[in-house]
């Protein structure tokens, strides 16, 4: 099977995923969550008041026809409009995307390269203090919870000292660079933890595999094994975790931009949250939903052209 074959049965496999993924979200915000319109009048609207918000927004049609209207949206991107804001829901995640963007895809970039290299470094000295050191700053920073991180960030760097914007955004390149680079070090310090550790274990799982044996017994240098062919035959596990994270980016970074007043997807995401809108959060649940299985065909063909060993069926 060559590559577009392959890449297209893949593909077809967004229908039934998005048919199922459409069958969670309809159960979930129609037969187990409370009745959206009773959440948005309150306890002591009537009857009459939420038959008529129950008919407004749709949710007195059949369950198939409400179940059809998700699979419709997932598929034309329609989503309608938001409950609390009255606006298309599409306008606002298109309007939410760019501000996301330029937080998440500069901070996950980094964050992946600074994790890899301190973790070929900490491999190099696997077992020394050097490693042992940088194995318990992962476990220490990973037991902080990223709640403190923003907070003392905000108060240490951006208003004792002052070096850094504390909130906001202004849109257009440069003027949004002053405002995103303090949420970008607090991502990288954030991920700089569990990435490290994870990536160091795939190196120190393939510095034990036999042909670095044989590569020490042929008289290739430390360096050489370490970067030339621990690190390529270390990139399946790598590719896998980079990629997979990548739909969550779509999603930005729910707290740094609440706390930042960042606009984007996750601020939409958290007030669709906060105010029961559930057109918004069934919006951003298929999105995600589509770009994991997109980014989950483009990782299986990542596989074939970072390890010939891999062969697509």
């Amino acid at each position: 099977m060559n590559l577009w074959q392959y890449t297209l049965r893949r593909l077809l496999y967004i229908i039934p995923t998005i048919l199922g993924v459409a069958g969670i979200i309809f159960v979930i915000f129609n037969l187990v969550a409370p009745d959206p319109a009773l959440i948005m009048l309150g306890k002591h609207a009537s009857v009459a008041q939420i038959a008529e918000l129950r008919s407004e927004l749709g949710l007195d049609k059949p369950y198939w026809a409400q179940y059809l209207d998700i699979v419709k949206s997932a598929f034309t991107f329609d989503f309608g409009r938001s409950w609390t804001t009255k606006q298309e829901i599409l306008s606002m995640i298109k309007r939410g995307a760019i501000p996301s963007l330029t937080l998440s895809v500069p901070a996950f970039f980094l964050s992946t390269v600074i994790s890899i290299s301190i973790s070929l470094f900490v491999s190099f000295y696997r077992g020394k203090w050097l490693d042992k050191s940088a194995v318990f700053i992962c476990v220490l920073l990973m037991s902080v919870t990223s709640l403190a991180y923003i907070l003392f960030g905000q108060w240490l760097f951006a208003y004792k000292l002052g070096w850094f914007e504390i909130s906001g955004y202004e849109s257009g390149f440069p003027d949004f660079v002053p405002y995103i680079i303090l949420p970008v070090i607090i991502w990288i310090v954030l991920s700089i933890g569990p990435d490290v550790r994870f990536y160091r274990t795939v190196m120190l799982d393939e510095i034990y595999q036999d042909y670095v044996r044989t590569a020490k017994a042929k008289g290739l240098s430390e360096k050489t094994i370490l970067f030339k062919h621990v690190l390529k035959n270390a990139m399946i596990p790598i590719v896998t975790f980079v990629v997979i994270q990548i739909p969550f980016l779509i999603l930005g970074a729910l707290l740094l931009e609440n706390f930042f007043s960042i606009p984007g997807l996750g601020g939409i995401t958290l007030n669709g949250i906060y105010n029961s809108d559930f057109p918004v959060i069934k919006a951003m649940t298929i999105l995600t939903a589509m770009a994991y299985i997109i980014f989950s065909v483009i990782t299986d063909v990542i596989y074939t052209l970072v390890d010939p060993r891999v062969r697509l069926k």
